[in-house]
């Protein structure tokens, strides 16, 4: 297995309980419209609501308003909402079938491989619900406590991800703020030195079609 144990009250925070509630709202699939009926708009608004009332968001909402690069909280609300969940379309026009949010912290099937699927949370519910086949890392990094950074591969309903890197036992709030930074002028790809636990990482992020919409993010490992 890839968890031994995830703690109860981990998953009863309010940012990782509201991450939860999302991921039943996407069709794997590109070419599929994904549909936002109000109950789902809500569960997005409560996660961005949890997340913001969390230092770490707090903290960067108070340094891009003290850059000036917003007028106003509600405007860098209103983006960060905007870059993570606004929809668009990997299936070359056909459908509006994706979103940041969809890609990085919930995953897609494309081809019958796995693409994105970069966030710890989905990927231990997955295996809770015994639908996630763990086939071991290929790197894992110097970290002795969490966050970790780990390259891995697994099945996710026998649709095989070769390769793919994520924070493991990161708070959700901190994964959004590691995206394309709200206020930052995107560009495809771009790389952000951070030190993590006293020890260097480059997170890997991706604008879609140099717009200011998340297409993707995760670490950068050797392996």
């Amino acid at each position: 297995r890839l968890f031994s144990r995830v703690s109860p009250a981990l998953l009863a925070l309010p940012t990782v309980s509201g991450l939860l509630a999302l991921l039943d709202n996407y069709e794997a699939r590109p070419g599929r419209a994904e549909a936002e009926p109000p109950e789902e708009l809500r569960e997005q608004q409560r996660f961005l609501e949890a997340a913001l009332a969390t230092p770490v968001l707090a903290l960067l909402e108070s340094f891009v308003l003290r850059k000036g690069l917003y007028p106003s909280a509600e405007a860098f609300r209103a983006d960060l909402h905007s870059m993570w969940f606004g929809l668009y379309s990997r299936s070359g026009g056909k459908a509006l079938d994706s979103c940041g949010f969809e890609h990085v912290f919930v995953g897609e099937v494309k081809n019958d491989a796995v693409s994105g699927c970069h966030n710890w949370v989905q990927l231990q519910a997955l295996e809770s619900a015994g639908r996630l086949q763990y086939l071991g890392c290929t790197w894992d990094g110097p970290w002795t406590a969490f966050p970790d950074v780990l390259s891995l591969r697994f099945r996710w309903d026998g649709h095989l991800k070769a390769r793919g890197s994520l924070l493991v036992g990161s708070s959700p709030e901190f994964d959004l703020a590691l995206g394309p930074g709200p206020g930052v002028t995107l560009t495809c790809p771009r790389r952000c030195h951070v030190s993590l636990g006293g020890e260097a990482a480059t997170i890997q992020t991706y604008s879609w079609d140099k717009q200011r919409l998340v297409a993707s993010a995760y670490p950068l490992t050797p392996q």
